[in-house]
């Protein structure tokens, strides 16, 4: 049960790697899907993880993970508390920058087991943004697809100027406005 490290091992060449935790299921597939049918130009590795920690006999195999998106749905109080014990097996230095929250549902606030507070805390806590969105519609599903793929390009270092950490307060600025 070995803690994720973000520098652990060397960048691949021309690639980027996210890590996907939480809300098992169809959600999650269709959103990793959505990212692979995006244009863009660079390799994409996506992995898929209903909970940390990974399994450590395949970490040689692993790449550098480059951005952990940790899914919530917001209409389960599991998923939250799912996210919330995977988080003790992240090393800290991922937290400049290289994780982010996606809360799903957000569509049926009527449905909903899980308190807004507990989220907007645990984006607080961790330093990380928060992201609100509803991936059982294509349009925002492809919207959401395009946000990620454009933060783990920041994340992976292939935007020139802009510190995955930078970015990160920019996007916790700008959710505070």
């Amino acid at each position: 049960m070995a803690v994720l490290r973000p520098f652990d091992k060397l960048p691949e060449l021309n690639s980027a790697t996210i890590l996907l935790v939480g809300a098992e299921g169809g959600p999650q597939q269709q959103l990793a899907e959505a990212m692979l049918r995006e244009k863009k130009d660079f390799n994409i590795n996506i992995h898929l993880a209903s909970s940390l920690p990974l399994p450590s006999e395949r970490d040689h195999l692993r790449p550098r993970i480059d951005l952990i998106a940790f899914v919530i749905d917001i209409k389960s109080k599991y998923s939250l508390k799912n996210v919330q014990a995977s988080l003790a097996y992240v090393d800290v230095r991922f937290f400049l920058g290289k994780v982010c929250f996606l809360v799903t549902g957000v569509g049926r606030a009527n449905n909903c087991s899980v308190e807004m507070n507990a989220i907007w805390k645990l984006g607080e806590d961790y330093c990380s943004p928060v992201i609100f969105c509803e991936l059982e519609l294509e349009g925002i599903r492809v919207a959401t697809a395009q946000r990620l793929l454009r933060m783990l390009q920041i994340c992976a270092g292939r935007v020139p100027g802009v510190s995955a950490l930078y970015f990160s307060l920019l996007m916790r600025n700008s959710a505070g406005d």
